[in-house]
């Protein structure tokens, strides 16, 4: 089994070896636009077939980074056809059920989107649904511009299998900045829990909805749990919980849960019919006031057309400033897949400092290579790239890295049933038997 504190130990490396080193149906994907050559080996002449990506990037900012991705992949093989096949669901929701389908039925993807570490290892390479890339890093010269730290994350028995194509925040906390102001509220650089109850009280009381939320995909309200208990408790107890040392019924932990209740109370009403994208618009357009979310949100404003602090702000997670909360994405190579040479091609391209330089900005997330310009990204990437730099780094179990898919699920299906009944304790010990049964609890 692989191992669970080495896993969390690598996460929390990634990102100071990185800014030490330097900063449905599938559908036939339009082609479009044009990206420079990648770097490393000179590109291979075009073999024509197909190339099919699975992802789960729908939304408009997702869609737009992905498209960004593939028009550099045509630019140098414009003759493949490359299959954009996605599954709507944020955070992979809908799209890892389909996935595991496919695979086990052995209709294998020639790519597809996944997370380092548990994810990954856990649920393709130990199965064997991957091939390893470890001679593309060798070929290419990733290893000289892909922290070491990460590379682990995605390494089993001496094979490295996935190529990571962008970091992401995950405890970003945005908001209307002229709603705020018209209620003459300003947020200053940090937020603290306090001072979003008595701003979302205030709001509430000139009958704004304080905060958006669109958790149709349970995993959105279970990343505001997340994002609450990373403020409640801090990240060293919060890493804490990952290798035991913390318990799910522990008092901070519980004062978290109490917090994240309080918080419920302030969502809009239509929060279970709406996306996590669909509320991130609706907070564009005046619906509510603040929206927690990873960074990905910040592509769905440059997909508006808004500009960084002038119609939208943003700051850490009440709580929660002086913590990064890491979520990476990168593709594998199906093994048994229709298409390997050219989903190998694909992994040369967005392994690329043109490519990743491209994809990035659109995405909101910054580059998993230490190379990249960073006068190439604005204000808020900068900002990111700061804490980045700076802060704790603490892995994400939304989203795969801190512990096993059964724990993450127990998670997701724990929150469904708080957001009802809002019972701490109940909360509290189905998330201690969780931990126990995944192998990391005490």
């Amino acid at each position: 089994m692989f191992g669970k504190r080495f896993l969390f130990v690598m996460t929390v490396m990634l990102l100071t070896a990185l800014v030490f080193t330097g900063c449905a149906a599938p559908a036939p994907a339009p082609s479009g636009g044009q990206a420079a050559p990648a770097g490393g080996e000179a590109a291979a002449p075009a073999s024509g077939g197909k190339l099919e990506v699975f992802s789960w990037w729908t939304s408009g900012g997702e869609a737009a980074a992905l498209q960004a991705l593939f028009d550099a992949y045509s630019a140098q093989y414009p003759d493949v056809e490359i299959i954009n096949a996605t599954v709507a669901g944020g955070g992979g929701s809908a799209a890892r059920g389909v996935l595991q389908t496919r695979l086990a039925g052995g209709d294998v993807p020639d790519t597809w989107q996944v997370h380092p570490g548990f994810e990954l290892i856990g649920q393709y390479v130990e199965p064997g649904y991957v091939e390893p890339v470890t001679d593309l890093y060798e070929a290419e010269g990733w290893n000289d511009v892909v922290p070491e730290a990460l590379r682990t994350m995605m390494t089993k028995d001496g094979e490295i299998y996935q190529v990571t194509v962008g970091v992401h925040r995950g405890n970003g906390f945005w908001y209307n900045k002229q709603l705020l102001a018209d209620n003459g509220i300003e947020v200053g650089d940090t937020l603290s829990v306090d001072e979003f109850i008595a701003i979302a009280d205030q709001l509430k009381a000139a009958g704004v909805t304080p905060l958006c939320v669109g958790d149709s995909g349970i995993w959105a309200t279970a990343q505001l749990f997340e994002n609450t208990l990373l403020g409640a408790i801090g990240p060293e107890a919060y890493n804490g919980l990952w290798d035991g040392s913390t318990r799910f019924d522990d008092p901070g932990v519980k004062q978290a849960m109490e917090t994240y209740g309080k918080m419920l109370e302030y969502q809009n009403e239509d929060h279970s019919a709406l996306s996590w994208d669909q509320a991130v618009k609706k907070l564009m357009e005046g619906g509510c006031a603040f929206n927690s979310m990873g960074d990905w949100a910040y592509g769905e404003f440059v997909n508006a057309g808004l500009t960084d602090n002038v119609e939208f702000g943003w700051v850490s997670h009440p709580g929660t400033a002086g913590s990064f909360m890491i979520v990476a994405d990168g593709f594998p190579i199906g093994k048994g897949s229709a298409n390997p040479e050219n989903a190998r091609n694909w992994l040369k391209v967005i392994g690329s400092k043109e490519a990743q330089e491209a994809f990035n900005p659109l995405k909101g997330s910054i580059c998993a290579r230490t190379d990249c310009d960073r006068a190439k990204f604005g204000v808020y990437h900068n900002w990111s790239m700061d804490s980045f730099a700076n802060d704790a780094l603490v892995p994400s179990v939304v989203h795969g890295s801190a512990a096993p898919a059964d724990f993450q699920q127990a998670l997701n299906d724990a929150v469904t049933v708080f957001v009802v009944d809002k019972n701490v304790d109940a909360f509290a010990n189905a998330l201690v038997a969780a931990a126990q049964s995944s192998g990391f609890g005490k």
